[in-house]
């Protein structure tokens, strides 16, 4: 069985057409299958994009888990003095991110596969609405390798449904040494920013 967090999805591609509209960002862009949110914008992302506070205006922001690239899309539109990554293992997704960053004209995107990112390269901000349907020890790898790689004071916005574990995330992370707080509630879905902590 293929899934969105596969390297390489094994079902056929059907593209089809998805128009965004968040705040500070309108913009239309090809989904497909075998990536995350076909041929819709997903409810969590939408809560983010719309909820969370206003990216910064310049730094490296990342997009973990871009898959088609709402919001890589959404922050380099929003914020065109930053530099934007938009990571992800699915190669289908990071072809349809960079398709549709050269579709809508935008020029401060990077795509890029995770083991490609320089190790040294950290990031402002990290935006993500994480592959909970990965399992939990997934999500946990995913968290403890690119929440370090924050600036000092830089933060991350995650976006998790009530039912799909969100508080025992939360939870989690306090365990670890971040700095968490719940910025946002939507239909469900939390919005939360893990901060860099002053020692850990």
């Amino acid at each position: 069985m293929s899934h969105y967090f596969d390297d390489a999805p094994a079902v056929p591609s059907r593209p089809a057409t998805v128009t965004v509209a968040v705040p500070g960002a309108r913009f239309t862009m090809r989904t497909d299958r075998g990536v995350f949110s076909h041929g819709r914008l997903d409810a969590g992302t939408g809560v983010l994009l719309r909820r969370a506070p206003a990216p910064r205006p310049d730094g490296r922001l990342l997009d973990l888990g871009c898959g088609a690239g709402p919001i890589a899309l959404a922050l380099a539109i929003r914020s065109p003095g930053a530099d934007v990554w938009a990571v992800d293992v699915n190669e289908r997704a990071r072809n349809l991110c960079a398709s549709n960053v050269t579709a809508n004209g935008i020029t401060n995107v990077r795509v890029s596969a995770p083991d490609d990112v320089p190790a040294d390269i950290r990031f402002a901000e990290i935006w993500s609405n994480p592959p909970i349907r990965a399992g939990k020890h997934a999500l946990h790898d995913l968290l403890e390798m690119w929440l370090p790689r924050l600036e000092p004071g830089g933060h991350a916005l995650l976006v998790v449904h009530k039912h799909l574990g969100s508080d025992s995330l939360q939870r989690w992370l306090g365990k670890g040494g971040w700095s968490v707080e719940r910025v946002s509630s939507s239909r469900g879905y939390r919005v939360t920013r893990v901060i860099f902590p002053e020692k850990r």
